[in-house]
């Protein structure tokens, strides 16, 4: 019969979707890798302790015979004519546990019991000096330095007078001793790492895992419903890295919330725009067949006021249409060229309200200086900060005088309209969330959407809108523009010189 190869057995890793194979002996959970883990370095740390308690080990095993073998010898000796026969020499060395013993003293070595000679030369351990590296390795080399072999023991007498005691044993029951030790050495190591495991697992698993489940479990109940009294997180009174990642999430998810309340309400503005707009459209078209008709009566005053009335009227039309853009995604892409600044000032200055009897725009800025920006989104932005400045004066004195001061600084790439007021300055509350939409208004009433939108007018330019201070004596903000048409100046200017 033929033998066809089975197809491999499919796993983690095949399919479209598939996903990297766990490793089997990698557990998954982050409380069975504590566990695994104080295991391994509890035990670890016994192997660097493992040699010297051998070699601690082999010598009191030694020592032990070397003290046999003295009192052996001394029984040896207590006979005084210091005859002992065959068979009772032969039971002092097994009962020692040595093959035989020597003692010297005097400078005369005197061999006192000895076995029928041995050829196996045998290798010598000096337990009087030792090196501290030769006697951490003295347990590896009988555990490995092959069978059958014998060991000289040298050692300083303890129940005799000599210079030192000597004696020949095998090593095999040393060896068979040190195994023994070894196994029983592992065996308590292995079950004093499980128990420093399990004792570091309960542990962390109540001061850390837990806490972490926890925290985890609200982040995902979070993601999958931010309104769920259930996913938001309840701060402990630890003071440790648990309880700041437990405060700082119930934070973040507060500003999450916050911020998802303000696009629902941004939704809902722009949903309410879209059912206006047709109806506001319609009628600004009207004014403007109105305006269309006012110019054909002819009246100078009338033609006068006429242009200024249907640029209200066309930007009206404009912010109609945008504001819905604005109320589901973002305001269109700006459309930069070179604006003269003066005039965008002055035209944004009359359509927010300031006049010269009551709040009134103080500049030094000349016709010739310009910027690169969008000139209907640049009305819109001005307007905004010149009506919270004019606002802001009149609040509490409607008949109130007061100035808005602007000043221009062009260079290295950069235009910088800066814009100051005389006015008392923003509350603390407010300048938290100042560009915030319906967060950052400091007046009763307002939405918070001017200032907004102007940041993001700027910001799409590539520029930005910040506050440099507010006091008592008044608030300043900063209008940063990519652009430095400074140097086109001289150029206008030469130009103007030869058209003349």
């Amino acid at each position: 019969m033929a033998m066809v190869d089975a197809p491999p057995p499919e796993t983690e890793t095949s399919g479209p979707h598939a996903q990297p194979s766990r490793r089997w002996l990698w557990p998954g959970g982050l409380s069975a890798r504590l566990l695994v883990l104080t295991a391994l370095f509890v035990a670890g740390a016994a192997l660097f302790v493992f040699p010297a308690t051998l070699a601690a080990y082999e010598e009191q095993w030694l020592l032990d015979r070397i003290r046999a073998a003295e009192l052996a010898s001394t029984i040896a000796e207590a006979d005084p004519a210091r005859r002992v026969t065959a068979p009772v020499r032969q039971q002092l060395l097994e009962q020692a546990g040595v093959v035989s013993v020597a003692i010297q003293t005097d400078g005369m070595r005197r061999l006192i019991l000895a076995a029928p000679r041995d050829l196996r030369t045998p290798y010598m351990v000096d337990m009087r000096n030792q090196n501290p590296l030769a006697w951490m390795m003295a347990p590896f080399q009988t555990l490995f330095g092959g069978q059958g072999r014998m060991v000289r023991v040298i050692a300083e007498p303890r129940f005799r007078s000599g210079e030192f005691v000597e004696i020949v044993t095998p090593d095999a029951p040393l060896r068979e001793a040190l195994l023994g030790y070894l196994g029983r050495l592992l065996a308590v190591t292995l079950f004093v790492a499980l128990l420093a495991g399990l004792a570091v697992y309960l542990a962390l698993n109540a001061f850390l895992v837990r806490p972490m489940q926890k925290i985890t479990l609200a982040m995902e109940r979070f993601r999958a419903d931010p309104a769920d009294p259930a996913a938001r997180v309840k701060p402990s009174r630890r003071r440790d890295e648990i309880g700041r990642a437990e405060v700082e999430l119930e934070r973040m998810q507060v500003d999450l919330l916050a911020a998802l309340s303000s696009r629902a309400r941004l939704a809902a503005l722009g949903e309410a725009v879209a059912k206006i707009n047709h109806d506001l459209r319609n009628m600004l078209t009207s004014a403007q067949i109105a305006s269309d008709r006012l110019a054909a009566i002819g009246d100078p005053k009338v033609a006068q006021a006429l242009p200024r009335l249907e640029r209200a009227l066309d930007r009206a039309v404009t912010l109609a249409t945008d504001v819905l853009a604005y109320g589901k995604s973002a305001e269109a892409a700006p459309v930069a060229r070179p604006t003269p600044l003066r005039a965008a000032l002055e035209a944004a200055a009359e359509d927010a309200g300031l006049s010269e009897d009551g709040v009134r725009l103080d500049t030094q800025i000349t016709d010739t200086d310009a910027v690169m920006a969008d000139p209907d989104q640049l009305h819109r932005l001005l307007v905004n900060l010149f009506r919270n400045a004019r606002e802001a004066i009149q609040d509490k004195e409607p008949e109130r005088t007061g100035k808005v001061q602007a000043a221009l600084t062009q260079r290295d790439g950069v235009s910088i309209l800066r814009l100051s007021d005389d006015g008392p300055g923003l509350p603390e509350r407010a300048m938290i969330n100042l560009f915030q939409p319906f967060s950052g208004s400091a007046r009763r009433g307002g939405t918070g959407l001017g200032l907004a939108i102007s940041r993001e007018l700027a910001q799409a330019h590539g520029g930005d809108l910040t506050l440099v201070k507010s006091t008592a004596k008044g608030s300043v903000f900063e209008l940063t523009l990519p652009g430095d048409l400074s140097a086109e100046k001289p150029k206008r200017a030469r130009r103007k010189t030869a058209e003349a």
